[in-house]
């Protein structure tokens, strides 16, 4: 068999869909997984959907997931051009010879012809030009009568195609209509270049969405009326969302951010992002879940991809990004972290590595730091309540002397670190002789202002820092005497 080659043709129409870079991802794991080439391919024929900037969009997301193509515009490669707007001189020679081979013809139909079989409630296309005598289509094209090419689909029988996800699929040729290959302008349909480019460019091959299954025939069809061997069809199942009720529908904004982009501004990282795709319809042999890139093109199988429709979950989305983060190694962690401690603190320096080490193993996504270290950039106004705790022993009478103790200890430390900080008040609870709990609840809840926090009493005061610290725990103890008087 000859060396497997797949291609991923994205349109740049604007954002990369979740569903379109799952596309490209099995696109490229089908080949890397049988030691194959991938193939980036723009198709830009739709000049109408076209968003400026998008092509930088589609270089830029498969960068960041790692999809590295061996051909394309930006590379080359020997099958080239790779942006269709470039190939338009390849496209109308197929299209005409099959004119003069019988399988295709000249339509010279009107759009408001064909509006008005569309409003008549006439499905597709009634075939008008199909049999027009020669020198009637002579006669049309020398007046310079605008017109497209179409396909002569068969009238009868059926088609069938074998697709290596769904098995055998048959569609009746009634139900194919003349598809368009040339537009009036003069570009291909989406189709015929696809069709065209795939086989000139040697794709063995083509991964899809099932959504494109039903229109296969029309490919298969094409490719039969130019004698050419057929790629090996590879589709897709649907992507799903959650809904409020329940149920699911095909994923769409209303469930969440459903571009690549959009993930990676909620917080999520492109690895952790590649890795759930991946597994949107694909299950490995084990049950393993978490994949490096190169890990995924050792343990990819087709056979492993399911027919039924994938549902994207975005709180399982969100576990894979926490265990992406809790395996980051310290520099990378700090890198990513960082954005968001600027937002909390500004330009203040602080002890990072305390910070890093008490939200490393609580984040699903660095973006959540700044809900969680609020409390450092202004203490809430608690209630007196907060200083009661049931399991730690603390109430209203016995916080404030565990405060009082608190700060006169702290007010003697030679320096404020967390070692220093940790040492002064465990050796504090040992000498008043009481649970660790009941001298830190207080600490923590007159330096935080808050029930929940990430990192305990100790963390908090070292990132506080000395004078913001002791000035918490004052207010905490006037909080406390002003509720006693």
């Amino acid at each position: 068999m000859s060396k497997v080659r797949t291609r991923f043709a994205p349109s740049p129409t604007g954002f990369m869909h979740v569903g379109n870079l799952r596309t490209g991802l099995y696109a490229y794991l089908v080949a890397k997984s049988q030691g194959g080439e991938f193939v980036l391919r723009i198709e830009d024929t739709d000049q109408e959907r076209l968003v400026e900037g998008a092509v930088d969009v589609i270089y830029r997301t498969l960068s960041q997931v790692g999809l590295r193509h061996d051909e394309g515009p930006d590379v080359g490669g020997g099958y080239g051009p790779y942006i269709q707007s470039q190939r338009l001189d390849t496209y109308k020679p197929y299209a005409e010879q099959l004119v003069r081979e019988g399988k295709a013809y000249y339509c010279f139909c009107t759009k408001e012809r064909l509006e008005e079989l569309h409003e008549a409630g006439f499905g597709g296309y009634d075939r008008h030009c199909r049999d027009l005598p020669e020198e009637e289509v002579e006669r049309l094209l020398a007046a310079g009568t605008p017109y497209v090419i179409r396909q002569k689909a068969p009238l009868e029988g059926a088609t069938t195609f074998q697709d290596a996800v769904f098995g055998e699929i048959t569609i009746e040729n009634k139900e194919i209509e003349d598809q368009v290959l040339i537009k009036a302008d003069g570009y291909p349909t989406y189709n015929f270049a696809n069709v065209i480019d795939d086989h000139l460019m040697n794709i063995t091959h083509v991964v899809r969405g099932c959504e494109y299954l039903t229109s296969t025939p029309k490919y298969q069809l094409l490719y039969e009326a130019l004698g050419w061997e057929q790629p090996v069809y590879i589709h897709l199942p649907l992507i799903m969302g959650k809904n409020e009720d329940g149920s699911v529908s095909k994923l769409a904004k209303r469930h969440g951010s459903t571009s690549f982009e959009g993930l990676v501004e909620d917080g999520y990282l492109p690895e952790a992002i590649t890795n759930y795709i991946a597994l949107l319809g694909w299950c490995p042999k084990d049950n393993r879940e978490v994949f490096s890139l190169p890990e995924l093109e050792e343990a990819f199988s087709v056979e492993g991809i399911s027919k039924s429709p994938a549902v994207f979950d975005y709180d399982k989305l969100s576990w894979f990004n926490s265990e992406y983060i809790k395996a980051m190694g310290e520099a990378d962690f700090r890198a990513h972290a960082m954005p968001y401690y600027k937002e909390v603190f500004g330009n203040a320096d602080k002890p990072w590595q305390v910070l890093d080490g008490i939200l490393k193993a609580r984040l699903a996504k660095f973006s959540e730091i700044p809900g969680l270290l609020g409390f450092f950039k202004e203490l809430p106004d608690y209630p007196v309540e907060y200083f009661i705790n049931k399991k730690s022993k603390t109430n209203l009478e016995n916080s404030p002397a565990m405060l009082r103790a608190a700060i006169q200890v702290l007010e003697g430390l030679p320096v404020w670190e967390l070692d220093t900080i940790h040492d002064a008040l465990i050796g504090l609870a040992q000498k008043l002789e009481v649970k660790n709990g009941t001298l830190l609840w207080p600490v923590r809840i007159a330096a935080a202002g808050t029930l929940v926090t990430p990192g305990g009493a100790m963390e908090i005061l070292t990132v506080l820092g000395r004078e913001e610290a002791l000035r918490r725990l004052r207010l905490g103890l006037e909080k406390l005497a002003e509720e006693k008087a």
